[in-house]
């Protein structure tokens, strides 16, 4: 589509500025850029316009959004669409076409009423021509998105979008959402007054300065109504009474999902955004549920503001729909796991936090401990239960018998509520309501020394859920000093860590000796093989095992392996492969989950090879090849062949 109406020329100075701030024209200098300028239009296109349809619009002109945004996607013959971008302010469209001579490649279509600066087809040639660092940016931009198109097909293919919003959040930086510069108040400021240039700006917070002008703590809307209104406060008090510090911040760089996650895992609303050390601005809660429709904030709210166990039920049965949005946008398997087990999180905190107003406070400090891959952060759609209790020790044989009651009872209700909101109880009944995994600090400690220097088969396979602890609720310090503890006594025992390195091997890839696929023969599973346990665990149990070596106290597998090779104990190019492989096998898993219950079926672990892509299938034998690389290097490392 040529432009025809809503065209006009500009001022070459307007465009000028533009140009001055954006990349990869910001490098030119001022007279190429005025010479650019000359030939510019200003196009306005309204909302819903299709500007490029793909095989058939003559691309005369290079577009740069001035202000608004296009969605950028395919079509098939059966009416089909796969969005592959959005792109907004100072982003741009057009350039492959001229590059190649081509007719559109893409459909480009306006989300929102759009301005448009349009350069000829000539003149963006010329400036190729006359400019190699423009020709390099375009050129080395356009050769990285067929890469990563590559990729994402092999990532998102099998999910079909559903919303176009989730894009956002991956594909906008958080300093783009600023609509403004950081409004400050003085620290001595009333209260009162604070209030009055909240509402007068209508903005929810504000910076709060010390003396010197220096940013030190932040006042929101919220602080004026429970820590003011709601507790009767004098309203001339200063506001650095009332404020929140240090002030919680996050790079202007960072994009929107990683804002999202910091805020709904320290329960706050608002964020400062810092580039080169300065706040330039904030960024809300509010401001990324405007972004994405179906944000994982609505559900994190509905859970925070839950205050009946039966409503809270219905919640975690809505973590796969929201997270759904992640996956079909192309998100990274770590990121989509995170988001589950902040969700997940909150659940369980919120759960916990309405059975201890119900049966009343506990007779001591207590820590709910999150095992397998939960105490990981790897939770996907199918998890069971794996949980523990520890607890302060009594001081008297009273207090023992108060906390033994009290804990069976939290306990035992606790796991029949998580069972109601969708988590599968545990096989191998390793959770708190088994009064074998219900103990004091003390005999937690016994229990892990006993299974470390006494090792036998049976309790070196509970270290392997066991050792991957952390904290889920409760007083944290208890499970940060049962972690200390463990870190301090693993290393050097030779004997455990041989028989946790000759029980990784167990699981062997399943591929023959002519790397086709081995796959279960007969049974429900039939023409299938079993994702997680032949090809995700023997990367969690080659991270454990040199973690625990080493004494890192992280659980999580990608962050083991990333101090692993931090630390010199794994090479970079062992690393690389490994985390690229497990990313790749975790993905397919979430995929192939999902699907199952958009079906209605029980989520597994089982994936048939032949309904793979052969880029999948090819993937799928190299990330293999990796753990047979990786069982290898076990069996060096602990001389596996020499006992």
């Amino acid at each position: 589509m040529s432009p025809k109406k809503n065209v006009h020329n500009i001022a070459p100075e307007t465009v000028l500025d533009f140009l001055r701030h954006t990349l990869p024209f910001n490098e030119l200098d001022d007279s190429t850029l005025l010479e650019l300028a000359r030939h510019c239009i200003i196009d306005f296109i309204p909302k819903g316009t299709v500007i490029f349809r793909q095989g058939e619009t003559e691309v005369e002109y290079f577009y740069l959004i001035q202000k608004g945004g296009v969605k950028i996607y395919l079509e098939d013959d059966h009416g089909e669409v796969t969005l592959k971008d959005f792109r907004g302010e100072g982003e741009y469209f057009g350039a492959l076409p001229i590059i190649q001579n081509t007719k559109a490649n893409l459909n480009v279509e306006t989300v929102e009423d759009t301005f448009c600066f349009l350069f000829t087809k000539e003149s963006f040639r010329h400036l190729l021509d006359s400019s190699p660092k423009v020709s390099h940016y375009f050129l080395r931009r356009l050769s990285e998105k067929l890469v990563n198109t590559a990729y994402a097909e092999l990532r998102h293919h099998r999910v079909a979008p559903r919303t176009e919003s989730a894009l956002y959040l991956f594909s906008t930086q958080v300093g783009t959402t600023i609509k403004g510069k950081p409004q400050t108040i003085a620290g001595s400021a009333s209260v009162r007054r604070a209030a009055a240039k909240m509402a007068e700006l209508r903005i929810g917070s504000l910076l709060v300065t010390d003396p010197e002008g220096k940013i030190f703590g932040i006042v929101t809307d919220k602080d004026l109504r429970t820590k003011v209104v709601a507790a009767g406060l004098d309203y001339q008090t200063p506001v650095e009474k009332i404020m929140a510090s240090p002030v919680q911040t996050i790079p202007a760089h960072a994009v929107c999902f990683d804002a999202m996650l910091r805020m709904m895992r320290l329960r706050i609303h608002h964020l400062a955004v810092e580039k080169q050390g300065e706040i330039i601005g904030m960024i809300t809660t509010h401001d990324i549920m405007l972004l994405q429709g179906s944000s994982p904030l609505y559900l994190f709210r509905e859970i925070l503001a839950q205050r009946s166990l039966e409503g809270l039920h219905p919640l975690a049965r809505k973590v796969p729909t929201v997270v759904r949005t992640l996956i079909e946008e192309g998100a990274k398997a770590n990121n989509i796991t995170k988001m589950i087990t902040v969700l997940n999180d909150h659940i369980l905190e919120r759960l916990l936090s309405l059975l201890i107003e119900d049966l009343g406070p506990p007779p001591l400090p207590f820590c709910w401990l999150l095992m397998g891959s939960e105490g990981r952060s790897e939770q996907t759609f199918k998890t069971d239960q794996d949980n523990a209790l520890i607890y302060a020790p009594p001081e008297n044989d009273e207090q023992r018998a108060a906390a033994e009651k009290y804990f069976k009872m939290l306990s035992e209700r606790a796991i029949e509520n998580l069972v109601a909101c969708g988590y599968p109880l545990c096989p191998g009944d390793m959770m708190a309501s088994n009064p074998k995994w219900r103990m004091t600090a003390p005999d937690w400690k016994k229990c892990f020394d006993n299974w470390i220097y006494n090792p036998v088969p049976k309790d070196v396979m509970h270290s392997a859920i066991f050792f991957d602890f952390r904290g889920g609720y409760g007083d944290l310090s208890l499970a940060e000093d049962l972690r200390r503890h463990l870190v301090k006594a693993i290393p050097g025992q030779d004997i455990f860590l041989y028989y946790l390195a000759k029980n990784a091997l167990d699981a062997r890839p399943p591929l023959s000796f002519f790397r086709n696929f081995i796959v279960e023969k007969d049974g429900e599973h039939r023409n299938a093989l079993n994702l997680k346990t032949k090809g995700l665990v023997p990367f969690v149990d080659f991270a454990r095992i040199f973690a625990l070596k080493h004494g890192i106290t992280e659980s999580n597998t990608l962050l083991r392996l990333q101090l692993l090779q931090e630390r010199g104990h794994i090479g970079y190019e062992m690393y690389h492969e490994t985390i690229k492989a497990y990313e790749f096998l975790m993905q397919l898993r979430l995929v192939h989950q999902l699907r199952k219950m958009e079906a209605e079926e029980e989520p597994n672990n089982y994936i048939n090879p032949a309904s793979l892509s052969d880029l999948e299938k090819q993937t799928l034998k190299e990330s293999f090849e990796v753990v047979r690389r990786l069982q290898s290097h076990i069996k060096t490392e602990f001389r596996l062949g020499e006992r």
